[in-house]
């Protein structure tokens, strides 16, 4: 399986719920960029990327990501997503049912197959 078939299974495994653990390095850094949900960015270990998926289920009652451009580069991928989410809970001016959008950058790093390194650009459509 390519890296960027990798990227593409993590991200149905996001979208299907299921347990992201094998898809990470045990020593993999997430990092997010500021945007409209985390103003001043974030920086995440293993142990808050699967404490963050968790209670993503309570704030989504379902999401998913467009992969509208690709790229893979010895052990990098590039992908540019469109990202839609209906929300279980109010949000801004949203209300519980309704979807939000965002186009994210998203830059993966891989060792042995693995997410060593995740970088989110995350722009988010107002709300």
């Amino acid at each position: 399986m390519s890296l960027l078939e990798r990227a593409q299974a993590y991200l149905s495994a996001i979208e299907a719920r299921a347990d992201l653990s094998a898809y990470f390095c045990p020593d993999v850094v997430q990092r997010e960029f500021p945007n409209l949900l985390v103003r001043n960015g974030a920086v995440r270990d293993l142990a808050q990327l699967m404490e963050g998926a968790e209670k993503g289920k309570h704030v989504l009652t379902g999401e998913t990501y467009e992969i509208v451009n690709a790229l893979e580069e010895g052990d990098r991928v590039a992908l540019e997503v469109i990202w839609t989410g209906r929300l279980a809970i109010p949000l801004g001016t949203l209300a519980a049912g309704a979807e939000i959008k965002a186009n994210f950058g998203v830059f993966l790093t891989f060792r042995d197959g693995r997410i060593c390194r995740q970088d989110n650009y995350d722009c988010f459509e107002p709300f």
